[in-house]
């Protein structure tokens, strides 16, 4: 049975074991005036594509973006996409695992899903700019190594990361209730990596100690959304990323997903997509 191809990090040879965690890339470097393209696959860390100049398109979790001037892309691990990124673009790659950002504080990781779960962003000029020139003294520490290098890189990946919070939380749809938007981010990331074990609305009310009734309070105040067709989104969203990018059949992809009854994951997977598991695969692979 395959497995969607992952990608991990690739740690210079003898680099120490700190760049098996983090890396930033000079994009006009990495591509050596060649077109990049990446078929379908996923990464086993997190991804910031930071483009001052670019053009291409890039598709992730089967959402395809336009590549151009001023974009960033951020991706969390289990995401899946293809990237054709065009000679003569310029910007930084940044690829961290888990570990290096947060380790075990729990509200960092709150706080680094909810900037990752929005892909796609295209900042003002001026902010990206000065988001831009965060990461050049970034990848200036990264390239010299001199003492002290790594905990330098930490602090400027913080300051990185509140200035993109920033932009979002500027942003009309970052007006949302702060205590709501915590709430509605740690349910997010519970059911991403919960769902295959978990699939009822009572079990994630139960993993956050409210009730059904508040857990759809929530949903509904900031997605306008239930917490059940949330849960459905994400069973869906898995399903189609094991029929595009692995050849496994139906069968075992219903296993995969927690589902011993495979007629009721077809009747499932139609009724929300309006294709047959093997129609949506012949169609859009």
């Amino acid at each position: 049975m395959d497995g969607i191809p992952i990608r991990h990090i690739k740690a210079p040879q003898k680099e120490p074991a700190f760049s098996d965690n983090f890396s930033i890339r000079d994009i006009r470097v990495l591509l050596a005036e060649q077109d990049l393209v990446q078929e379908l696959h996923r990464h086993d860390f997190f991804f910031i594509l930071v483009l001052k100049k670019a053009s291409g398109h890039h598709e992730i979790d089967f959402t395809r973006y336009e590549v151009g001037n001023h974009t960033l892309f951020f991706m969390r691990p289990g995401q899946v996409h293809q990237l054709t990124l065009k000679a003569g673009s310029t910007g930084y790659l940044i690829q961290f695992k888990v570990d290096f950002f947060y380790s075990q504080n729990h509200l960092s990781q709150l706080f680094l899903h909810k900037l990752s779960n929005k892909n796609y962003s295209k900042p003002d000029l001026n902010r990206f700019n000065k988001l831009n020139s965060m990461l050049a003294y970034i990848f200036e520490e990264y390239t010299g190594k001199q003492e002290g290098y790594q905990a330098v890189i930490k602090s400027g990946m913080d300051i990185f990361f509140i200035e993109l919070d920033r932009q979002y939380s500027s942003s009309p749809a970052g007006s949302v209730n702060q205590y709501l938007q915590e709430r509605l981010d740690k349910l997010l990331a519970l059911i991403e990596t919960s769902i295959f074990s978990q699939k009822q609305v009572s079990q994630y009310a139960a993993m956050m100690n409210v009730s059904t009734y508040q857990l759809n309070s929530i949903t509904k105040a900031t997605l306008g959304k239930t917490c059940s067709e949330l849960i459905n989104e994400q069973i869906i969203l898995e399903a189609k990323r094991h029929l595009l990018a692995t050849s496994n059949q139906v069968n075992q992809i219903a296993d995969q997903l927690g589902y011993e009854d495979v007629s009721y994951f077809i009747r499932f997977f139609k009724k929300h997509t309006g294709y047959s598991p093997e129609a949506f695969r012949y169609n859009f692979r």
